[in-house]
């Protein structure tokens, strides 16, 4: 029997998105019998503070105290790698990993890294995100470091994406794949060689809808990070 790396989850932002990544990590893995999956530890935390409020007003709860506890508790119950399926949970990346003696996945190194892969000549890339992950900088952090033109949306498309993040996916209700696809073509509009799907949220909403099954140029963050997981793992 293979050795496979225990993974450990800090999940719970959003709870569909949890449910969403760890399909993504079972269907990616090459399994013949149960005993060739990943042995996973989830940690469905939804106490954890919306890190986009965070953000956007310090004076509202930090999402960090919660989460280093999380990563710690996983940690001590045997995780050997540990991922976060939220892009807005980045802002906080470096404190939670710097809390761990195991290593932490970065969704949105990973996902920039995919990008450049899977689009080469790779010059502007659009990010559909929150406003805490735009805020935050990871994205312009990362394009920058590999020469990429950073592009996100005007204030109508970003508030079409909001909805659809905060008011139809975390709300349990259907997204506006229209409105999504809409936002889409604006950013091709402005030049991007691709558009990533830069919220877990926007993930759940790719897998009903199947969007980078049909359209090469938009990359999905937790997809990139599941199979970055995989591999991680051994699986």
């Amino acid at each position: 029997m293979k050795e496979l790396k225990t993974l450990g989850v800090i999940g719970g932002i959003g709870p569909m998105a949890t449910v969403c990544f760890m399909d993504m990590v079972v269907s990616r893995t090459h399994a013949e019998r149960d005993q060739d999956h990943i042995p996973m530890l989830i940690f469905n935390d939804t106490r954890i503070p919306d890190r986009t409020d965070h953000i956007l007003d310090k004076t509202k709860p930090n999402p960090l105290p919660r989460m280093i506890e999380d990563a710690r508790k996983l940690e001590a119950n045997g995780a050997d790698i540990i991922v976060i399926p939220c892009n807005t949970a980045q802002y906080v990346y470096e404190e939670i990993a710097k809390s761990v003696s195991v290593p932490v996945l970065n969704i949105i190194e990973v996902t920039v890294n995919r990008a450049r892969a899977a689009r080469p000549g790779l010059k502007k890339l659009g990010i559909l995100a929150t406003r805490g992950t735009i805020e935050g900088g990871g994205y312009k952090k990362y394009c920058d470091e590999v020469g990429i033109e950073y592009c996100v949306p005007d204030e109508r498309d970003q508030k079409v994406v909001m909805d659809i993040i905060y008011n139809q996916v975390k709300a349990g209700k259907s997204a506006d794949i229209i409105a999504l696809s809409g936002v889409i073509a604006d950013m091709e509009h402005e030049g991007c060689d691709a558009v990533i799907l830069g919220c877990t949220e926007l993930s759940v909403v790719n897998k009903q809808y199947n969007i980078t099954g049909t359209r090469p140029d938009v990359i999905d963050s937790m997809e990139a990070l599941a199979e970055e997981t995989v591999a991680a793992c051994g699986g």
